[in-house]
Parts: C-alpha cells; structure tokens; sequence
C-alpha cells in the first residue's frame, strides 16, 4: 500500500471558511451569472484563461529556444502546462485548493514577451530610451493583460475583459520564479495589486505560493532535457550533471535516465514532506541546494550559452524594427489613415495595429461601440506617450512567429 501525506495546509486552503475568501474572490467589476452554473468563481476564471488569445498564443512563445520549428522542444504553453500539472498536485498533496492554483498556473505568463527574457530585455530598453521611468516585467504585463487587454464576449456578445478575482491576479503578478527563497509563506495584506513590486512581494494566498515554487520545478528540469538534446553540453558538463542527478536520487544512474519527470518528482514529494505552517512551503536543505545548484548549471551552460547570441541579435533587430516602423506613423487622430496607407505592402501590421488601436483607444468610438467592445479604453489617442505605450503593449503580446511575420512584411519586397 503507498503511503499517503496528511494534509497540513487545509485549514489555510481559499474557501468560503476562509478569512481571505471575501477578498480573494473579489473581481474589479461584476461579473455576470447564468441561472445554473456549477462552477466555483475559481473555475470560471480556469476557462476564461484557456478561452482567452494570449493563452492561445503561448504556443508559439519562447521557452528557451528561440522561434523552434521543433516539434518536441518546450514552448511558453507547455511550460505553463507543467506549472499547472505541478502546482495542482502539490495543492492536492497539502490540502489546499488545487482548483486556485491551477488557475494561477495557466494565467502567470499571458503577458510573456516574444523571445522569451530576451525580449524582455529589448522591450525595457525601448521604453527606457523612450523617458518610461517603469520597467518592463513580464509578471506585471500579465497582469495588464488580464485587466486591460484581453477580452471575451459576454452572454449577450459584448467583448469584456476578461475580469479575474483579486486571488488569480494577484497570484499571476507575484509568481517571480527568478529569485531564491526558501520557507515561503503568503502576506496578509490586501493590497493594490498595480503597486506591486517586482519579488518584494509575498502572493496573498498559499495557493499562489505554491504557483511560486512550481514555476522553478517545471523550469530547471525541463530546460535541461532541450539544451541535451540539442547537445549544448561537453563532457565535463554531462560528468557535472551526472553527479548533480545522483546526489539528489541517492542511487547511482546513467544521466539518460534521469528525465525531467523524475526530477520534477523528486522536488514535490521532498516539498510536500518538508512544508507545514509553522515554516511555510519549503525544501529540505539538501534539496533547496541542489535547485540552487541546477539553476546555476542552467544558467552558466544553458541560457548564457553563445549559440544563442545570433538569434539574440536577430530579435533585437525584430522588435525594434516593428516599433521604429509603427512610432513613426503616429498622427493624432490621424493615424488609422496614415497606417493603412502602406496597407498594400503591409497588410498584417497596419491592419491589425489599426484594429487594436481601434479597439483600446479613443481614435474611432463609433466603430469600437459597433464591433461590440466593452472593454476599458486606455489610450488617448492625442497623446504620443499613450500612443507609445499602445505599440509596447501591441509587441509584448505577440508570438515569436507573428512577430517574425511582421519583420518579414517590412523588410521583404
């Protein structure tokens, strides 16, 4: 018989006997109800996340490796897949709700850049050279994404954004999977999530906690399995991950049989043995070691590697040539006009900025009010700065592939 872990979180789980379930549960406006719905608000938000665009676009977004036309390499969607799948059985092992943090799981990267951090990086230096005193994360665009962006139509066919409750945004926004922490325990305060801070910030919920920690898990052993397979690693490295490997499993192994599931295993059982409320979730020592050291290998062999570099160069040159060409057709009201006027040799791009600044800014409410948008307006179209602001926002949510497309529209003859 296996043996089972008891549940030490239940009593911390977001339900309705919960101290924080006014407030996790609280949306931004009211969302509407059918007569008979037998989903939880949790629920709701899980399908509006997988029925969102940004989510579908995920795809075609970078994990790791760059625009891959490789069928088996992880992309942003399936990363989040694995965020989900992990932070639903942590939640399930712990006695939390499994449901709350699924959902944060499949939201935490909808505002992901194309090229993955690089193109992070290219967008924060765009907006730096162009006097934006914030920075560019991509925690926070998901967030802007899910408050302003995206949308779904409602019961009667009206395009609503799509208007999460306060535990999935706020779990979205504080997932950083970056920094190293361990004993991880959720605030108690409920705050402003715009005033969020990049990994100054603790989520409200243990659930998102949990989201937290699994973004790492999924991450470090998944990455390695693409950079061996694409053979990024010398002798003296696959020697290094050996021992690495056998050290956390205690038993000796041949490296090609240690494969990201094994890993990841490895990682819930010692996190859900070594959590309980008295220290919040947390490895063993050993274990939170080894994860340090994994993400160190990862870095050094992996995302610093030099066989990036050339991609890393074509991105940059991808997003600063579709923000260079779309700055410059700024116009005031005018500016729908002046974009579709190369509509011939541009097609995607002028027409799909012109729908998007048709859709979120003030250039055109007779046709935005027609096309039955009701999400929140959040340019003013006179305004080059809210302009700006729109192209940034219009490049963040792109796939690698759209993005591509988009460069190839400007640069081909």
């Amino acid at each position: 018989m296996e043996k089972t872990l008891t549940k030490p979180f239940e009593n911390y789980a977001i339900n309705e006997s919960s101290d924080k379930w006014i407030h996790s549960v609280t949306r931004l406006s009211p969302l509407s109800h059918k007569e008979f719905d037998i989903r939880t608000e949790f629920d709701r938000d899980n399908t509006r996340i997988l029925h969102s665009s940004a989510y579908r676009r995920l795809k075609h977004k970078t994990q790791v490796f760059f625009a891959t036309n490789n069928d088996h390499v992880c992309t942003r969607i399936e990363h989040v897949g694995h965020v989900a799948s992990i932070s639903k059985t942590i939640s399930k092992a712990l006695g939390l709700n499994d449901t709350l943090a699924e959902t944060i799981a499949l939201g935490h990267d909808l505002g992901h850049s194309p090229f993955g951090h690089h193109g992070e990086k290219i967008i924060e230096k765009i907006m730096e050279k162009n006097g934006f005193e914030k920075k560019f994360w991509h925690e926070k665009n998901s967030l802007r994404f899910i408050d302003y962006i995206e949308t779904l139509p409602n019961y009667s066919g009206y395009k609503e954004n799509l208007n999460l409750t306060y535990a999935v945004r706020d779990g979205i926004v504080c997932h950083c999977g970056e920094t190293n922490e361990n004993c991880i325990k959720p605030r108690d305060e409920y705050i402003d999530l715009e005033k969020i801070e990049k990994g100054k910030q603790m989520p409200y919920t243990y659930e998102g906690c949990v989201v937290k920690i699994s973004d790492k898990i999924a991450y470090l052993g998944r990455d390695i399995a693409d950079a061996y397979n694409y053979k990024f690693f010398d002798k003296e490295d696959m020697i290094t991950l050996k021992q690495m490997t056998q050290e956390l499993v205690k038993k000796k192994i041949k490296f090609k049989d240690v494969n990201t599931s094994s890993l990841i295993h490895e990682f819930i059982v010692n996190l859900c043995k070594n959590s309980n409320p008295q220290t919040g979730l947390a490895f063993s020592c050993e274990y939170y070691d080894m994860m340090k050291k994994i993400k160190r290998f990862n870095y050094e062999k992996i995302y610093s590697n030099k066989r990036f570099k050339p991609f890393m160069n074509y991105a940059k040159v991808v997003i600063n040539s579709i923000f260079d060409y779309l700055k410059d057709n700024f116009d005031s009201k005018n500016t729908i006009t002046k974009l579709m006027k190369y509509a011939k040799f541009y097609p995607t791009c002028a027409t799909d900025f012109s729908d998007w600044l048709i859709k979120y800014s003030n250039i055109d409410e007779k046709t935005h009010k027609n096309r039955k948008y009701r999400n929140k307006i959040i340019y003013d179209i006179q305004n080059e700065k809210d302009y700006i602001q729109a192209i940034i926002d219009y490049i963040s949510g792109m796939s690698d592939t759209y993005a591509i497309k988009i460069f190839k529209e400007l640069t081909e003859f």
